[in-house]
């Protein structure tokens, strides 16, 4: 092993100690420095724009986890998505068009069938309605 392989390594832990000493000094002046005058608006919690109500510990519904990983299944739709058509050309050259694109049509209608049964199972209604049907 050479003497110096560690050295190749100096300038990144430089770098990493003079990142972290200025956010420690930044912290540091703002808490030294920094006007501490709590007030009763200061204090109260902020939830966009509105007066809480209740307790903070109140259960939230499952629709709201639900569409939460909705949220993600649709992004992770696109990540695969994307690569795909990037390529899509590159593969008409090659002579592999056609099974990219039935490669993709079956990705999607899996997808398809998830969203549908997703659509029919009321995940998606954040309605009125749909609130009553779930209160007895």
């Amino acid at each position: 092993m050479p003497d110096n392989y560690f050295a190749r390594y100096l300038p990144f832990l430089i770098h990493i100690l003079m990142a972290g000493g200025i956010a420690a000094a930044m912290a540091l002046l703002s808490w030294l420095i920094g006007q501490r005058k709590p007030t009763r608006a200061k204090l109260s919690p902020y939830e966009c724009g509105m007066t809480p109500v209740g307790d903070s510990r109140e259960r939230f519904s499952v629709k709201f986890y639900l569409v939460a990983m909705l949220f993600i299944l649709f992004d992770v739709e696109a990540v695969f998505i994307y690569p795909w058509a990037v390529i899509l050309r590159r593969l008409k050259a090659a002579g592999e068009g056609m099974f990219g694109l039935w490669e993709m049509l079956v990705y999607i209608a899996i997808f398809l069938v998830g969203f549908f049964y997703v659509w029919k199972k009321g995940v998606l209604d954040w309605g009125e309605a749909s609130i009553r049907r779930e209160k007895p």
